[in-house]
């Protein structure tokens, strides 16, 4: 049971279901109010031929669709005509299909086309016959008038379709003012096309109304195409001009010239543009203060000038001009606006500065210096704290020797007098200054009136006399002695004078600073004595001048310092010098060398010099030229057939004046293709050791020695019957990581020479005995399995290594190949190495 009361509800709600399904199925299909157009026997193409209420039949209808493919509906009911159509017969009709998908709903219309005859309006007998033309339907000019009071609805005018002749023709109207802001503005008669304005239109917010007509018949079928209808707002005075400031704020300069632009005022007015309505005129209708009148203004720019030349800052600085404007150009019923504009009279430096008197006097103790002594009041009228109130002053006469200088106090604008040297009351007692005044900027009226405008004063400085020590001037004074001079010759020194008695008399002499102790100073007379032997060339910097510091003394303690500037004259005790001494030539790529001299005596006893070779042998002669580059440089050459060898050329290079110097030059001419890989060989060739290294060297070959006398001790302990090699005392423990070092051969005429190389692979070449000759360096190239050098088979045999730079090696009776001596020497060496771990 309960089981089946839960069932009920849900068979139930499937019932309810069920049969809403069917009811809405039982109206589908259903068929709405018929619908009739009267339409001509030929329809044109993209025709509308009247319109369809769809809401009425179907509300939520979201497919429609035409039975009739010569004919299309729009959302909105409009039927319209595919393409061109001829009703052959007096009717024709066709089905709309309206569906809705949500509620599966679908209904139809019916719609029929029949001819539309010809309709006459019918006329009462009573009724007067109106005739009047025909009207076009075509725009027709319209115009209103804004603010107009009435009465309203005011009739503007009566539009008219020529179908009217034939049909009922019903009128009306879209557009600004009817169906569009502002709404109900304008309205149409039905019937008879009347066009009517409901109320006053302001133009300046609606200049222009574009209207549009239309005129359809009673079934709705558009007899006309639409009529463009655009009705033009009037303009009525009734707009004040404005101006665009309520104060306008200009500046001038006082000293402006006549006819200075001051300033632009401007009005606008929303009155229709370019009429009289909008035509403006500007005037100046009250000046203050009142007198006199300085400005005008241009009647229809509003550009504001200056007409008079006196303007004065210092008298008005500010004018207040009262503006007015009016329209319709001015005429005393134009509509009236005033502002007020404020000029400011800018200052302008037409006020020269002046002294309070025309003369000074003031005083300063001789030799006092960078001390002020006079201020100098002036006076302006031009606006304080400006360029053109600031005064700016010169010394025009009387300082001609830079004693003094003046300035201006920038809060006070007075001139400070200073005194910048030291004053000497023996030469000046009182010196008179001609001081003048201006401004920072030129003055405005100089142009106008050509007339100077610095003012002028005379300042009388009275020197107190003070008394002094010595005086040392000139600061610095010259003599000449020649470089070599004698030690012991005198001349004159440094003199230093009173300046009260203008003479030497009592002064005393002292040597401050002498960089090289060169000369000596008498104290009394202040002469100089060279006291070493002066030489230009060791001067630093170099210069032809040796300074030497003097200290004056007076009597009382007073002093003062100088400088004796000694002007060394040269001599030509230098000779040219060579800058090379060792030069290397690859030969053949490089056929010529330049070289160069330098001499440090003066260029009077310098370049040009001339180079030469100096007495050599006749091989250097035969293989050696020398030829002139310029004056300082020389070009040796060689002929091709020399040999590959250094060559000690002796060079001889004379100065101008004879003097000559002869030096040798190391030139080594090399088979190279860089002179790079020569100089190693070089270097190798002239190393000199220190006693430390030939000490270090000592005592590596004693170490050395005494390893191997060990070792042959060692084996001959062990092996007493046994003969050693004679090479045994040269062996050598080689250190090779390799798997099959290459055969290192112990070669030497006597049998007793060695040759080691290294891990570098470099070894030195040569032999031992009676004499050692040293030859460049060999490379020993190790491979595995192989040996670089051959072996040398027997006496007799002459082996030459390429990499020999130096020259020829030869090797002689070679007698032990290298697998021989270890065949030799590793047992032994075991065998010595198991006897130490034993023993």
């Amino acid at each position: 049971m309960a089981a089946a009361r839960l069932r009920d509800p849900l068979c139930e709600a499937l019932s309810l279901q069920l049969l809403l399904t069917l009811l809405v199925f039982s109206f589908a299909g259903e068929a709405c109010k018929k619908v009739i157009f009267k339409v001509p026997s030929k329809l044109e193409a993209d025709k509308i031929i009247g319109r369809v209420d769809l809401k009425e039949c179907l509300r939520s209808a979201d497919s429609i669709q035409s039975s009739d493919p010569d004919f299309r509906v729009l959302d909105d009911g409009s039927v319209y005509t595919a393409s061109a159509i001829v009703l052959s017969n007096e009717k024709r009709s066709f089905t709309i299909g309206l569906s809705d998908r949500k509620t599966q709903t679908q209904k139809e219309i019916d719609v029929l086309l029949e001819h539309q005859k010809k309709v006459l309006k019918k006329r009462n007998t009573k009724e007067t016959v109106l005739r009047r033309a025909k009207r076009r339907w075509a725009p027709i000019p319209c115009s209103m008038q804004e603010n107009s009071l009435g009465p309203f609805p005011l009739l503007l005018q009566q539009v008219q379709s020529d179908a009217a002749q034939n049909y009922t023709i019903f009128y009306s109207i879209s557009g600004r003012g009817v169906d569009q802001e502002p709404l109900n503005l304008f309205f149409i008669e039905r019937d008879t096309g009347n066009l009517y304005c409901t109320r006053p239109v302001d133009r300046e917010e609606y200049d222009v109304f574009d209207l549009i007509a239309y005129a359809s018949t009673a079934d709705g079928y558009s007899a006309d195409l639409p009529l463009p209808l655009p009705i033009k707002v009037e303009d009525e005075n009734d707009n004040h001009p404005i101006f665009t400031e309520a104060i306008y704020n200009f500046e001038v300069p006082e000293s402006s010239r006549l006819g200075t632009t001051v300033g632009v005022v401007c009005a606008t007015d929303r009155d229709e543009p370019d009429t009289m309505h909008t035509r403006l005129k500007y005037s100046i209708l009250e000046q203050k203060p009142r007198s006199p009148g300085l400005f005008s203004v241009h009647p229809s720019t509003g550009v504001i000038t200056t007409v008079s030349h006196y303007m004065d800052r210092e008298v008005v600085d500010k004018y207040t001009l009262i503006m007015k404007v009016q329209d319709m150009d001015g005429q005393f019923f134009g509509l009236i606006s005033t502002s007020t504009c404020i000029i400011t009279v800018k200052d302008s430096n037409d006020n020269a500065p002046t002294f309070r008197q025309n003369a000074y006097e003031a005083s300063i103790d001789e030799n006092t210096y960078n001390v002020e002594i006079l201020r100098i009041p002036i006076e302006d009228k031009d606006l304080i704290n400006t360029e053109n109130w600031r005064a700016n002053f010169t010394i025009l006469k009387g300082n001609e020797n830079g004693y003094f200088k003046i300035s201006t106090d920038k809060a006070t604008n007075e001139g400070v007098l200073c005194v910048v040297k030291p004053l000497n009351y023996e030469e000046n007692h009182q010196v008179i200054l001609e001081i003048g005044v201006n401004n920072e900027v030129p003055f405005t009226r100089d142009v106008a009136t050509r007339v100077p405008t610095m003012n002028r004063a005379l300042v009388t400085v009275h020197v107190k006399d003070q008394d002094e020590g010595p005086e040392c001037s000139p600061a610095a004074q010259y003599v000449r002695i020649k470089e070599n001079s004698a030690v012991g010759l005198k001349v004159n020194g440094y003199k230093a004078f009173d300046p009260e008695t203008k003479n030497s008399n009592g002064l005393r002499y002292k040597k401050l600073h002498d960089p090289k102790e060169w000369i000596s100073i008498d104290e009394i007379s202040g002469l100089i004595t060279v006291s070493k032997v002066l030489d230009r060339e060791v001067m630093t910097p170099r210069n032809d001048v040796y300074n030497v510091t003097v200290l004056a003394i007076d009597q009382d303690g007073r002093s003062c310092t100088g400088t004796l500037a000694v002007n060394i004259e040269d001599v030509n005790d230098n000779a040219p010098a060579l800058l090379q001494d060792y030069i290397v030539l690859c030969k053949p790529k490089m056929a010529y060398t330049d070289i160069s001299a330098i001499d440090p005596d003066e260029p009077v006893h310098g370049a040009p010099f001339h180079f030469s070779l100096a007495n050599t042998s006749p091989e250097i002669n035969r293989i050696w030229t020398i030829n002139r580059v310029n004056d300082t440089a020389a070009r040796l050459s060689y002929r091709k057939n020399a040999e590959l060898q250094e060559y000690i050329i002796p060079i001889t290079v004379k100065d101008r004046a004879g003097q000559s110097a002869t030096r040798n030059l190391r030139v080594h001419l090399c088979d190279c293709t860089h002179p790079s890989q020569c100089a190693s060989t070089s270097r190798s060739a002239g190393v000199s050791l220190g006693k430390w290294a030939i000490l270090a060297i000592l005592l590596g070959i004693a170490l050395l020695f005494s390893v191997l006398l060990t070792l042959v001790c060692g084996v001959v302990s062990a092996r007493k019957g046994k003969s050693f090699p004679e090479d045994l005392a040269q062996q050598n423990l080689i250190i090779s990581n390799t798997e099959a070092p290459g055969d290192d051969r112990v070669c030497s005429a006597n049998g007793f020479a060695t040759q080691t190389a290294n891990n570098s692979s470099h070894g030195f070449c040569g032999t031992l005995g009676s004499g050692v000759r040293n030859g460049g360096q060999e490379t020993i190239e190790m491979v595995k399995g192989h040996q670089t050098l051959d072996s040398c088979r027997g006496a007799g045999h002459h082996h030459t290594l390429d990499s020999c730079r130096g020259g020829h090696v030869e090797v002689d009776n070679c007698r032990y190949t290298y697998s021989e001596w270890h065949s030799f020497t590793q047992p032994r060496l075991g065998e010595e190495s198991i006897r130490g771990h034993t023993g």
